[in-house]
């Protein structure tokens, strides 16, 4: 099943249920679900009785309303916990290069990840706030699961079963303010102001087989102001898939039913297939012509991402945002 949130008066927006398509929506509420966080705390109750009104609602028996993306919050509107890894060693070697910093043979065997803020994200049409554009906004386009509540120690087989929805992010970056931060040694915080979500979370059914238990094997489109930047696999050069980052998040703690687990993003070793975020182009002009041109995001720009199936029918709907200062 596909699960939007309304924006409403409520900081956890309206929970609603939309087909397949993206083009309706029908209120959660008359499952006796009003919010996404709620379901994700009563899952085993919960997703039965929603599936069986997205079951109706795909076969056109209820009195649904238009999906009007504006209106939409991120699937969650706030989280309990964001956590964003760095499972794509192509894009990590390639930015770690820029910043001339080696590769430690840990990032090998053990995933990268950070903790970013989640009291409010972006919707997928919100726009992105650039007060300053010399701090170098980029675009991070990903994939991120939903979990329900995960114990302290688990292992990657034990993880996988508390997937529970997945979606597109993207993970904005202010690239100049950040080598600043991690020159202190403590981690992002001005550099990472907040990331927006896709407009539906989806359950993993709906990717059939192109979702193999822990990861998607799907091209993730970016495209800048209109023009197509990268079509990587998600699915390929993924070295820690989805059981194995939750492992590593719920290492020393247990998990709320609600966190959020970002893959960082999409990349592939093969560089023709474009690229998920300003940066990694940036590398390899560097790299290929000793200078890197392409420049970050400015004012009124717009950055879209999406994914689609094997059949061409969007998943989760497109994150869709203009840069305003």
């Amino acid at each position: 099943m596909k699960l939007a949130s309304l924006k409403s008066a409520s900081r956890d927006g309206t929970l609603a249920i939309v087909d397949r398509d993206l083009s309706s929506a029908f209120p959660a509420l008359e499952s006796g679900f009003a919010t996404l966080q709620s379901v994700l705390e009563n899952w085993d109750d919960a997703a039965p009785a929603l599936e069986t009104t997205y079951r109706a609602l795909i076969q056109r028996e209820l009195d649904a309303l238009p999906l009007k993306p504006d209106e939409l919050a991120s699937p969650l509107p706030r989280a309990y916990q964001w956590l964003d890894g760095s499972a794509y060693l192509s894009h990590v070697e390639r930015v770690r290069k820029a910043r001339g910093a080696p590769m430690p043979p840990s990032l090998y065997t053990d995933p990268l990840m950070y903790q970013g803020g989640s009291a409010a994200f972006l919707g997928p049409r919100d726009p992105i706030r650039l007060p300053d554009e010399s701090w170098g906004l980029d675009f991070e386009a990903e994939v991120a699961v939903i979990t329900d509540d995960v114990p302290m120690g688990v292992t990657p087989e034990e993880a996988a079963p508390h997937i529970k929805l997945v979606m597109l992010v993207n993970d904005i970056s202010l690239r100049n303010l950040i080598p600043q931060e991690l020159a202190k040694g403590f981690g992002f915080l001005h550099g990472k102001p907040g990331p927006a979500f896709s407009p539906a979370a989806v359950t993993p059914d709906e990717l059939g087989d192109a979702w193999n238990g822990a990861k998607i094997h799907l091209p993730l489109l970016t495209y800048r102001s209109g023009t197509l930047v990268g079509h990587p696999d998600a699915g390929e050069g993924m070295q820690f898939d989805f059981r194995e980052l939750l492992a590593h998040a719920a290492r020393t703690r247990p998990l709320p039913a609600g966190t959020i687990i970002g893959s960082g993003t999409v990349s592939n070793p093969d560089a023709g297939r474009g690229y998920s975020c300003i940066a990694e182009k940036r590398v390899i002009e560097q790299i290929e012509s000793g200078e890197a041109r392409t420049p970050y995001l400015q004012h009124g720009e717009t950055v879209r991402i999406e994914m689609f199936d094997r059949s061409g029918r969007s998943v989760f709907g497109a994150i869709e945002q203009d840069v305003w200062p």
